[in-house]
């Protein structure tokens, strides 16, 4: 997706941004760090953000100069999709491209984040993954976050879906291998009667029309 001298928005991106400083040179790329954590940005490498703008992404209505804008893991995080599907429109050029990465609601792991306190969860997933700790352990929405009503809320938006990848499987409950293996034999069987309800996360390719 990407090309020489592009405007990229790093949606979320804070401390931990998707493109490299050697990639961003390479390119003559122009990065925008968006995040709700005006600390996240400022803990990012020096130099690899050009503008950093500090907002919530639901409420943010943009100028539509971006190429690109890409986010990783985020829209779970937001308590209206509807809303954030409206900023991210709204940093677009016409014809301006993006790409979204996201964990689907129906997957056991998103289930057990909504059903779990914030507290309660959150120290599990650190003593689980303690690598974890600093970047992870947000709350977490899971507002309408599954193919089918990101579709739905892409072409409210004004976006039209170029791409879809649908993935089955992640990370969780590797560390108890009986958890795991029942997980995967419910996924199997889930995936044979729905299959993109059963998906575990998915990303979608979105051009603004």
């Amino acid at each position: 997706m990407l090309k020489p001298g592009m405007t990229v928005w790093d949606v979320g991106g804070g401390k931990q941004p998707l493109i490299s400083q050697a990639v961003k040179e390479k390119l003559g790329l122009r990065i925008v760090g968006f995040d709700i954590s005006g600390d996240e940005l400022a803990a990012a490498p020096a130099g690899i953000y050009d503008q950093t703008v500090v907002a919530d992404l639901c409420n943010f209505r943009g100028v539509g100069d971006a190429d690109l804008v890409i986010c990783q893991a985020i829209l779970e995080h937001v308590p209206d999709a509807a809303s954030a599907f409206a900023g991210i429109a709204s940093i677009l050029k016409s014809q301006g491209k993006a790409v979204l990465f996201t964990p689907s609601r129906n997957a056991a792991f998103a289930r057990l984040n909504l059903l779990l306190p914030q507290k309660l969860k959150t120290r599990l997933l650190f003593t689980f993954y303690p690598e974890a700790a600093g970047h992870q352990g947000f709350p977490a929405y899971y507002d309408r976050c599954t193919p089918r009503e990101f579709h739905r809320l892409a072409e409210a938006a004004g976006l039209r879906i170029t791409e879809q990848r649908l993935y089955y499987q992640s990370a969780y409950f590797t560390f108890a291998f009986p958890v795991h293996l029942l997980w995967r034999l419910w996924v199997l069987l889930f995936a044979s009667v729905a299959p993109e309800s059963a998906v575990e996360s998915f990303t979608l390719t979105l051009v603004k029309v």
